[in-house]
Protein backbone atom coordinates (compact mmCIF):
# COMPACT_ATOMS: atom_id res chain seq x y z
CA UNK A 1 0.00 0.00 0.00
CA UNK A 2 2.92 1.83 0.37
CA UNK A 3 2.68 3.30 -3.88
CA UNK A 4 -1.10 3.51 -3.80
CA UNK A 5 -2.26 6.47 -5.64
CA UNK A 6 -5.62 7.46 -5.32
CA UNK A 7 -7.09 9.14 -8.73
CA UNK A 8 -10.23 11.59 -9.04
CA UNK A 9 -11.63 11.90 -12.14
CA UNK A 10 -13.32 15.34 -12.85
CA UNK A 11 -15.98 16.15 -15.55
CA UNK A 12 -18.22 18.76 -16.99
CA UNK A 13 -17.37 21.98 -15.46
CA UNK A 14 -15.60 23.19 -12.04
CA UNK A 15 -16.85 26.45 -10.88
CA UNK A 16 -16.58 28.20 -7.58
CA UNK A 17 -19.64 26.88 -5.73
CA UNK A 18 -17.95 23.23 -6.10
CA UNK A 19 -14.55 23.85 -4.67
CA UNK A 20 -15.82 22.97 -1.30
CA UNK A 21 -17.13 19.65 -1.71
CA UNK A 22 -13.89 18.80 -3.87
CA UNK A 23 -12.29 20.42 -0.81
CA UNK A 24 -13.82 18.06 1.28
CA UNK A 25 -13.26 15.00 -0.55
CA UNK A 26 -9.43 15.52 -1.28
CA UNK A 27 -9.09 16.38 2.52
CA UNK A 28 -10.28 12.87 3.36
CA UNK A 29 -6.78 11.51 1.48
CA UNK A 30 -3.49 11.99 3.01
CA UNK A 31 -1.06 15.00 1.91
CA UNK A 32 1.93 13.06 0.90
CA UNK A 33 1.57 13.18 -3.12
CA UNK A 34 -0.36 10.55 -3.90
CA UNK A 35 -3.61 12.22 -4.79
CA UNK A 36 -4.36 12.90 -8.33
CA UNK A 37 -6.85 14.54 -10.05
CA UNK A 38 -7.82 13.26 -13.89
CA UNK A 39 -8.78 16.31 -15.74
CA UNK A 40 -9.30 14.97 -19.30
CA UNK A 41 -12.96 15.26 -19.38
CA UNK A 42 -13.31 18.93 -17.76
CA UNK A 43 -14.64 21.09 -20.16
CA UNK A 44 -15.20 24.50 -18.45
CA UNK A 45 -13.69 26.30 -15.37
CA UNK A 46 -13.60 29.54 -13.53
CA UNK A 47 -10.82 31.39 -11.60
CA UNK A 48 -11.72 30.29 -8.55
CA UNK A 49 -11.31 26.56 -9.94
CA UNK A 50 -8.34 27.53 -11.91
CA UNK A 51 -6.41 28.94 -8.08
CA UNK A 52 -7.74 26.12 -6.14
CA UNK A 53 -5.99 23.67 -9.02
CA UNK A 54 -3.20 25.36 -8.95
CA UNK A 55 -2.65 25.97 -5.56
CA UNK A 56 -3.76 21.72 -5.29
CA UNK A 57 -0.72 21.47 -7.41
CA UNK A 58 2.01 23.19 -5.30
CA UNK A 59 0.54 21.51 -2.00
CA UNK A 60 1.72 18.08 -3.95
CA UNK A 61 -1.68 17.06 -5.92
CA UNK A 62 -0.74 16.07 -9.31
CA UNK A 63 -2.86 16.92 -12.07
CA UNK A 64 -2.96 14.99 -15.07
CA UNK A 65 -4.84 15.33 -18.38
CA UNK A 66 -4.88 18.54 -17.82
CA UNK A 67 -6.55 20.43 -21.07
CA UNK A 68 -4.30 22.97 -22.76
CA UNK A 69 -6.17 25.71 -21.88
CA UNK A 70 -6.48 24.74 -17.70
CA UNK A 71 -2.78 24.77 -17.58
CA UNK A 72 -1.86 27.71 -19.62
CA UNK A 73 -4.66 29.57 -16.71
CA UNK A 74 -2.78 27.90 -13.98
CA UNK A 75 0.56 29.02 -15.41
CA UNK A 76 -0.48 32.84 -15.72
CA UNK A 77 -2.15 32.66 -12.27
CA UNK A 78 1.06 31.13 -10.66
CA UNK A 79 3.16 34.00 -11.85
Amino acid sequence: MENEVVVFTLSGRIQAEDLDELQKVLSCEPADGRVTLDLKDVKLVDREAVSFLADCEVKGTKLVNCPAYIREWIERESC
